[in-house]
């Protein structure tokens, strides 16, 4: 078996403050006086049950996190430490998604905020060899009009570029909100060339898929992994070339699934879908992104297969041809070096 940290890869489910690191999280709660629950402190999984209970109980985990980010070289240190992390596990590309608008009453607005984290991608990008692009993302929890107002300040900093907006997408619990009501950001952003990529199909099954579908016409599907109890709207997405962004060990910790195996990469595997695996929040489920190819291997996917999963990755990417082209050939790389 071949090193799964040194196999190129592409990260493109990772949430700002989600990707924190513990001991960061840890020096923040100390300068600031703050007391972390023992369900963070303690380094393991959260696992909640997946209803609104367990929703709760991991937002409020998310939260607690989110309210120590409240300097501007905190946000920097974000980014500059998940791309490092990234770099260690052999991801040549990290799409970071971020809401400015928890951020923004520290450094003066949601415009400063966004042009904190891209800046510091562009410097990070430098730096660490990773290609660092934001995905500027609304949440299902406020008003549409807040989602408006998002894509509109995602389109006027979009770019093709690392340290660019590179897409738009909307997360938060599935259950709230009218999908529907969420169209006309999206339409603000695909008129600016943003690539589309809303979360659905992980709280909720293949109904909510084909409602996010038909309305926000997603590049990519954030999670879709339910997307696999309808073989033939499977199909359907496939077939229109839209790439999921799967997170095994997330999907676990809320409760989708009782254990990594029942997650069913192999089925949207066998239908031909375009996949990338994401860590989604390091932080509170103690998963980084070599992790969740470790589980594909736990599930009797041989190198070829993850292989092709790293590839996968890199085409779903909004990355330059020239670099894809590259990290591919890096991929064979890999592929041909000797197993241990």
């Amino acid at each position: 078996m071949r090193d799964l940290a040194t196999l190129p890869k592409a990260h493109l489910h990772l949430h700002f403050t989600g990707s924190m690191r513990l001991d960061t999280l840890k020096a923040l709660a100390k300068e600031s006086h703050t007391r972390l629950p023992s369900s963070i402190t303690d380094g393991d999984p959260l696992h909640v049950p997946a209803d609104a209970r367990g929703w709760f109980r991991f937002q409020r985990s998310y939260d607690t996190a989110r309210h120590l980010v409240c300097t501007e070289e905190t946000m920097r240190r974000i980014i500059r430490e998940a791309a490092i992390d990234d770099a260690l596990e052999g991801s040549r590309r990290l799409e970071i998604q971020v809401d400015p608008t928890s951020y923004a009453p520290f450094v003066g607005g949601i415009t400063p905020a966004l042009e904190i984290i891209l800046d510091e991608a562009r410097q990070t990008t430098t730096v660490t060899g990773v290609e660092v692009a934001v995905v500027v993302a609304a949440s299902r929890m406020r008003h549409p009009l807040d989602a408006r107002t998002l894509a509109r300040l995602a389109a006027r900093y979009a770019g093709d570029q690392p340290g660019t907006v590179v897409g738009f997408g909307l997360s938060n619990d599935e259950r709230f909100g009218t999908t529907s009501s969420f169209a006309p950001a999206f339409s603000i952003a695909r008129r600016a060339g943003l690539a589309l990529l809303p979360h659905g199909g992980e709280l909720l099954g293949p109904d909510h898929v084909r409602d996010v579908v038909h309305h926000l016409g997603p590049t990519r599907l954030g999670h879709g992994v339910r997307t696999s109890e309808d073989p033939r709207l499977l199909d359907a997405l496939v077939e229109q070339g839209i790439a999921f962004e799967l997170c095994p060990a997330s999907n676990v910790c809320l409760g989708i699934y009782e254990q990594e195996k029942d997650v069913p990469l192999r089925t949207l595997v066998d239908h031909g879908a375009t996949i990338a695996l994401g860590a989604d929040d390091p932080l509170l489920f103690a998963s980084r992104l070599t992790h969740q190819y470790e589980i594909a291997r736990d599930m009797g996917l041989n190198d070829a297969a993850i292989a092709d999963l790293a590839r996968s990755s890199i085409q779903a990417s909004l990355a330059s041809p020239s670099s894809k082209q590259q990290w591919l050939t890096e991929v064979d790389h890999w592929l041909d070096s000797p197993a241990t």
